[in-house]
This record gives structure tokens, C-alpha cells and sequence, in this order.
């Protein structure tokens, strides 16, 4: 056959090959629900589940009040607090139990009224202590504003009662803990950190078992003598070496290029490291042992884990803003745990209050992630 006809049946052979799979494609996405499910159903849940679910407004802030001076002056001040809808105020007058909310994260805010605060307010000096928990930074600038209305409405009804403010205006004295130089890095670094473990440890595994499957090693695998957990364990092993080597990078960056401080310990923070990328591999492995698609499988991973871990994590949008069942939700991302892990090891040091639930949900987590896993390979083997 001459040279140029050779090249002609190749072509058509090729554009027959062509329509060929073109068509079977088709007809396996129609026969597919799972290609269905997320082409048309998994983007409809997130788009209602984010536009509702996500907020930037802020309210119901938990703040601590902590009246040290008994007179009706600084009662009213602290009644500002109390009646409005941007706090949720809790009184007090033990400024050590204040702070003690603030470490554990139940407050956000101190609102600090001294004892002598109504002599100072009639000699012109009083003053007003706001202490911010700083780990967000915005999240800090917000309530020290929603601080200074509160004051501001207060010297108002004053004003309207009349009440002379001649001797000045009460001065508000704010700090910022754990963030004094209000840096928003500070809150987005450990943030991103958990995005990037979240992609290596899960992203990657979703493809291990799927690739195996396609390209049916698996089946020859399964007659051998080895068994289910040493299949689990030789893919996971690799990619979780992968991870701590990640993690180390995403690590030295945040001390030495973003200055982030790092007040915490590193056998902490090498433990919470650990079970979040343990959970993630988990996940990752459960996907592509349910589906056996690698395509599927890597989908399916960013749907469930990163997505949710930027939107849902705490890690852009305080938690507490979003409606009660999307705060629902929420409690079933291991990102939500983690973020707040690193914020606080990093920031605020080793805080047992915050460190040992989330660790304890982390680890409960893995074990599951481990034993679905097995049972979900273990159940291909029959």
C-alpha cells in the first residue's frame, strides 16, 4: 500500500477510535450515578449549603465582663454590653476567671471595668480595659470597634439624661493577645498550612487504591498471601513520609519567611500534625477503595475535604456567624479541629483546653477513617 494511503487509513482509524470513546463515555456517565452525582447533585448541596451557610457579619461576640467597681455608673456601662446584639455578654468580677475563658477560647473579649473607675470618670480619667483574643486579627479589629459603640451609646444616654461629659470622654485602653502586632498572616499562615496537609494527604491517597483498581493489579494482588492491612499499610506508608516532608516545608516557611511566632511545642504540634495527616490519608484511601476511579475519586476528595476545609474550617469565616445547622455540619470536618490546633499552638502556646478535645476528635476520627477503610478493601476481596 503506498505511503499516503497508509496515512490516510491511519487518520480515519484514529478519528473511528475517537467517536468511538467519545461514545462510550457518554453512555458510562448515563450509566454511572456516581459521574451523575457529581456533575449535577454535589454542586447544587455545596452552592445551597455555602450561600446560606457562609456569612462576614459577626455577632452574638462571647466576651467577659468583669465589673470591679459595684457603683450604678460602671452597672450601666456594663448593661451596654449586655444589651446589645453584637455581645454576648458574661459578668463577672474575678478578672483571673476572665482570662482563663479567654485561653480556653470560650470568650473572645475582656471587657475590664476597674475599681476605681467612677472617681476616675469624674476627675476626666477614667478608663475602660478591652483585652482581644488576636489569633484573628480582623476578627480582633471588629470587636474593638463593636467595644467602642457600646462605650460611645453609653456616654450618649448620659449625655441625654443629662449627665455633663465636660470632664472628658472615658478613654478605652485595648490590647491584643497573642497577635500585639495585628498581623493577619499570623491567622492566615496556620490556616494555610492545614490546606496544604489536607491536599497532600488527601488528594494523593484518593488516587492510590483508584489506580490500582483501573489498571487491575489489584485483582492479582488479592490471590497472593498477603493481606488487606499490609496493602493499606504499603500505600499509606509512602505518602505519609510524603506528608511529614510537607508539613516540614510548610513549617520552616512560617518561622523564617512569614515571622509567624510559634509559642506552642513541637512534640505538640508533631502530634496534631500527625493525626490530621493520618485522618487525611484515611479519607483519601476510603474514597478510592469505595469508588475504584481515579477521576471519581480525585473529585469526590475535593469536594468533601478541601473545599469544606477553605469554607467551613473557621479558617476565613468565624464559625459562631453561620446558621445553627451549617455550625452542625461543621463538627464533621477534621479541618475544623486542626485549624484550631495550629492557631493555638502557634499563637497562644500548649492550651489543654483547646488542645485536648480537638486532639481527642482528631484521633477518634482516624480510628474510624482506619477501620472503614479495611472493611470497605476487605470487602472487594470476596
Amino acid at each position: 500500500m503506498p505511503e499516503g494511503a497508509q496515512k490516510k487509513d491511519s487518520g480515519r482509524a484514529k478519528l473511528h477510535r475517537t467517536i468511538c470513546l467519545v461514545r462510550k463515555e457518554a453512555r458510562q456517565i448515563v450509566r454511572d450515578p456516581s459521574s451523575i452525582a457529581i456533575g449535577i447533585v454535589l454542586p447544587v448541596v455545596l452552592i445551597l449549603l455555602f450561600g446560606y451557610g457562609l456569612s462576614l457579619d459577626v455577632t452574638e461576640v462571647p466576651i467577659a465582663v468583669v465589673v470591679e467597681d459595684p457603683s450604678p455608673t460602671a452597672t450601666e456601662l456594663a448593661a451596654s454590653f449586655r444589651l446589645s446584639k453584637y455581645f454576648d455578654a458574661r459578668p463577672m468580677t474575678s478578672m483571673r476567671r476572665a482570662e482563663q475563658l479567654m485561653l480556653a477560647r470560650q470568650v473572645d473579649g475582656i471587657v475590664r471595668i476597674r475599681p476605681e473607675f467612677s472617681r476616675d470618670l469624674s476627675l476626666g480619667t477614667a478608663e475602660v480595659q478591652v483585652l482581644v483574643h488576636g489569633v484573628d486579627a480582623n476578627y480582633a479589629r471588629i470587636i474593638q470597634g463593636y467595644a467602642q459603640g457600646a462605650i460611645g451609646q453609653w456616654e450618649a444616654r448620659r449625655a441625654a439624661q443629662g449627665f455633663a461629659m465636660a470632664s472628658g470622654p472615658v478613654r478605652l485602653q485595648s490590647r491584643m493577645w497573642f497577635n500585639e502586632v495585628n498581623e493577619s498572616r499570623y491567622f492566615l499562615v496556620p490556616g494555610l498550612i492545614v490546606l496544604i496537609m489536607t491536599l497532600i494527604g488527601a488528594l494523593l491517597t484518593a488516587l492510590v487504591m483508584a489506580r490500582e483498581w483501573e489498571r487491575g493489579t489489584l485483582e492479582a494482588l488479592f490471590v497472593t498471601p498477603v493481606r488487606t492491612e499490609e496493602i493499606l499499610l504499603g500505600k499509606t506508608i509512602p505518602y505519609f513520609v510524603l506528608g511529614v516532608i510537607g508539613l516540614v516545608f510548610c513549617l520552616l516557611a512560617a518561622k523564617y519567611l512569614f515571622a509567624v511566632p510559634f509559642r506552642g511545642s513541637l512534640a505538640m504540634l508533631s502530634a496534631a500534625s500527625v493525626l490530621y495527616l493520618l485522618v487525611a490519608l484515611g479519607i483519601g484511601l476510603l474514597i478510592s477503595s469505595a469508588v475504584k476511579s481515579q477521576f471519581v475519586a480525585s473529585q469526590i476528595t475535593l469536594l468533601v475535604t478541601f473545599l469544606p476545609a477553605v469554607m467551613l474550617s473557621g479558617f476565613l469565616f468565624d464559625l459562631r456567624s453561620m446558621p445553627a445547622l451549617v455550625r452542625l455540619v461543621t463538627y464533621a470536618l477534621p479541618a475544623r479541629y486542626y485549624v484550631a490546633l495550629l492557631q493555638t499552638i502557634f499563637l497562644a502556646g500548649d492550651i489543654w483546653a483547646v488542645i485536648a478535645p480537638n486532639m481527642a476528635v482528631l484521633a477518634g476520627m482516624a480510628t474510624a477513617l482506619v477501620i472503614l477503610t479495611y472493611r470497605a478493601t476487605r470487602k472487594s476481596l470476596v
